[in-house]
């Protein structure tokens, strides 16, 4: 889901869990399994849901996964990761790209037509541990996370062999950004070893939503966003007047974190660039992920109650096989990566390698979005060192129009690497504009121009 904005959703979504559940029981599984056939949300399509052990047995991963509802044993298969971090990526399942929505009052749902289980199957796992029904050992830093997650698809494509020879791809939002690349470069590196006994994974491409990149570059873009972007000036003229200078400030404290790796570095920089940075939009009232909205905390998404009420309910849980208590976004987690500076620092690093790897990379935005917002992703794909660098930065941006002719927003492509600015969407783009992201997700996996 997001970032630093959510403070206010975790502290709500805390309190709501210690009222509800209370009398809930933590256990420990025994074995490296516990899988279930759930027959919820999508009856139609084949299920699997479970605990997969990682990291010596010490974190317990859950996953949902969905089979396509067209041409299941060829689709392409899409593991997604939501952000936070520390937020369940159930939650996206059910508020923007899954295969169904919670209806009001958390007591069932119903069938998404914009899916992205359309035409791929879809593994929407719990990461790091202790995000949604995953539980386990604390850890503080993408990379950690990044190989958990690679254990965990050794597991999963040596449980479910079938789907070990399809199309793989990883799709990611807000600090997916950082889960996205960093994944990959693991599945990269790898895939090219051969001494290492692992299923090797057929990785397409890469899709990051309104992500948190490079710091460095995309807070750069906040005096646009705030003074002149596409939906006006958002801020007062003495504000905007003095965006730019906190803006170049921000950017030495950046550097600093990015020079020495410090966490304290880190952690000055953070805490500076959005108190000078992001403050100002929330001090107006203003929903960061959203600045179309006047709203704060969990009265911007009254939806995300109804998805904790059914996530949490017993007949969701026992069918899942699940026992331990569902966190919507785990807050913990989120000062964990705070603290230790892993929040602030870049993860581009790792496209180039992939980008000359031949793995693509889709980046795309919210053109609403004020924290992960268009101009600063635009600009870190423009500042990537690749050896497409020159064809990309001169290529022109053209109008994205989908399949029944709508203008859906503008792109930037050039062999592996497309960039897109989405219209009329938020930080959470499937969930604004879910005909649109559905069929860019279908014409980028079947690599079809838009």
């Amino acid at each position: 889901m997001t970032l630093l904005k959510l403070r206010a959703i975790f502290l709500v979504l805390n309190i709501l869990l210690l009222c509800n559940f209370a009398s809930s029981k933590w256990t420990k599984r025994d074995g490296a399994l516990n899988l279930k056939q759930p027959n919820l949300c999508d009856p139609n399509v084949k299920q699997e849901a479970g605990y997969f052990t990682v990291n010596n047995s010490d974190t317990a991963l859950f996953f949902w996964f969905f089979e396509a509802r067209n041409n299941p044993n060829t689709a392409p298969l899409l593991l997604w990761l939501n952000g936070g971090p520390g937020c369940s990526s159930i939650n996206s399942l059910y508020f923007e790209l899954g295969p169904c929505t919670v209806n009001s009052g958390g007591n069932g749902t119903t069938l998404n037509p914009y899916s992205w289980n359309n035409n791929a199957s879809v593994i929407f796992l719990d990461e790091p541990a202790n995000a949604g029904y995953s539980y386990g050992g604390s850890i503080s830093d993408t990379s950690t996370a990044a190989q958990d997650i690679y254990e965990f698809l050794q597991l999963f494509f040596k449980t479910f062999p079938k789907y070990s020879n399809l199309t793989f791809h990883i799709g990611g939002e807000s600090y997916g950004g950082h889960w996205a690349p960093a994944l990959a470069s693991i599945i990269q590196s790898n895939n090219n070893n051969t001494s290492q006994n692992n299923t090797k994974i057929n990785l397409d491409s890469i899709l990051i939503g309104n992500g948190l990149v490079n710091p460095l570059i995309q807070f750069q873009s906040f005096p646009t966003m705030a003074c002149n972007s596409t939906y006006g000036a958002l801020l007062d003229p003495v504000t905007c007047s003095q965006m730019p200078d906190n803006a170049t400030e921000c950017a030495g404290y950046i550097q600093d974190c990015y020079n020495s790796k410090n966490p304290k570095d880190c952690v000055f920089a953070k805490e500076y660039c959005l108190d000078t940075l992001l403050l100002p939009i929330d001090n107006l009232g203003l929903n960061d992920l959203d600045i179309r909205q006047s709203c704060a905390g969990i009265n911007c998404y009254p939806k995300f109650i109804d998805i904790l009420t059914y996530a949490s309910s017993s007949v969701v849980t026992t069918a899942l096989g699940v026992n331990s208590t569902f966190k919507l976004c785990n807050n913990n987690i989120n000062v964990d990566f705070i603290m230790s500076g892993d929040w602030m620092l870049p993860f581009d690093t790792h496209i180039p390698a992939l980008l000359d790897g031949n793995i693509r990379v889709l980046v795309f935005a919210g053109d609403a979005d004020y924290l992960c917002n268009w101009y600063g992703n635009k600009a870190w794909t423009l500042a990537l060192k690749w050896s497409g660098a020159s064809g990309f930065n001169s290529a022109s941006d053209s109008k994205w129009n989908t399949a029944d002719g709508t203008y859906a927003g503008d792109f930037r492509t050039y062999n592996q690497l497309t960039f897109v600015k989405v219209n009329n969407a938020s930080h959470m783009v499937p969930h604004d504009q879910p005909a649109a992201s559905l069929d860019l997700f279908n014409k980028w996996i079947f690599k079809q121009a838009l």
